[in-house]
This record gives C-alpha cells, structure tokens and sequence, in this order.
C-alpha cells in the first residue's frame, strides 16, 4: 500500500537565519571598499614619491657633476 507524504509548511523547511549575518556582510563590504580605497590613494602617493626622489637623486647628480667639472677646471687650467 502508498505511504502518503506528509508536506511540511515552508516555514519549517527554510534553515534558520543568522541574526548577524546582514551586519556581518555590511562590515565586510565596508571593509572592501575601504581597502580598494586605501589601495587607490597609496598607489598615487608612491607615484609622487618616485617622482620626488627621482628629481631629487637628479639634482645631486647635476650638483656634483657641476663641482667636479669646475674642479677639473680648476686643477688642469681649462
């Protein structure tokens, strides 16, 4: 003989929800975005940075190129 099936109610089949879950994900986002953020504006301040230390490291070099040539000058009689 057919066994009859029995159909519960969806309310008893649906898992129970995470009370957390929604700030969970909301701080998880945030954090993303943050990140993505953070991530953008560190990647433009090392551009400025290669920049200035690449001025920089130019500025010496033409500095001590000028005082070895005036040295050369002075030494040899140019």
């Amino acid at each position: 003989m057919a066994k009859v099936e029995t159909r519960t109610s969806p309310e008893e089949e649906e898992p129970p929800l995470d009370p957390d879950a929604v700030e969970r994900a909301y701080r998880f986002h945030r954090a993303r975005r943050a990140a993505r953020q953070r991530w953008h504006r560190e990647k433009r301040w090392a551009g400025i940075r290669f920049w200035l230390v690449l001025a920089l490291a130019l500025a010496v070099a033409v500095l001590l190129a000028a005082r070895t040539l005036g040295e050369i000058e002075r030494v040899f009689g140019l």
